[in-house]
């Protein structure tokens, strides 16, 4: 089963648990001081929050998968569309190691398709917070897109 993900920088984090907490009727699932995670039943999706990103607001988008075979469909699907795909194998995001391939949409906004494999004791596999663009997106991620055509 394929569980939805969203990934939002806060600039607060214990005011942000609070909110997202009473809004979701349920406490994090994984709690840090720097991030926090619910994996919540109803609605499916994997929601979680930090003060990775350069900015407060939406950081990423994913699509979360239970096993290697969901992950190589999409993988897949991607490719087939000849989209830019940048792969991650065993990297450490959010507190978890993970395989991971990342696309953008044509506005721009990093989509992560993903398994999670264990979890991690260190949010990036680094002991010092870096602050970029997002907090997971690899660096290296230059994906190109054509500009719009006006439509009028």
């Amino acid at each position: 089963m394929k569980r939805m993900h969203l990934h939002v920088s806060v600039d607060d984090i214990t005011q942000s648990v609070g909110f997202y907490s009473n809004l979701f009727g349920a406490s994090p699932t994984v709690s840090k001081p720097d991030y926090a995670k619910w994996m919540l039943d109803d609605p499916l999706v994997n929601f979680a929050i930090s003060k990775r990103g350069a900015k407060a607001g939406l950081d990423h988008i994913g699509i979360q998968v239970e096993n290697e075979s969901e992950l190589e469909e999409i993988k897949e699907r991607l490719e087939k569309a000849e989209l830019s795909l940048v792969t991650e194998e065993g990297t450490t995001c959010c507190y978890a190691k993970s395989d991971k391939h990342w696309v953008q949409d044509p506005s721009g906004i990093a989509w992560e398709t993903y398994r999670t494999l264990d979890s991690a004791p260190t949010f990036s596999g680094q002991e010092t917070p870096e602050h970029s663009a997002a907090c997971c997106i690899p660096a290296t991620q230059k994906i190109e897109f054509a500009t719009r055509k006006k439509c009028c």
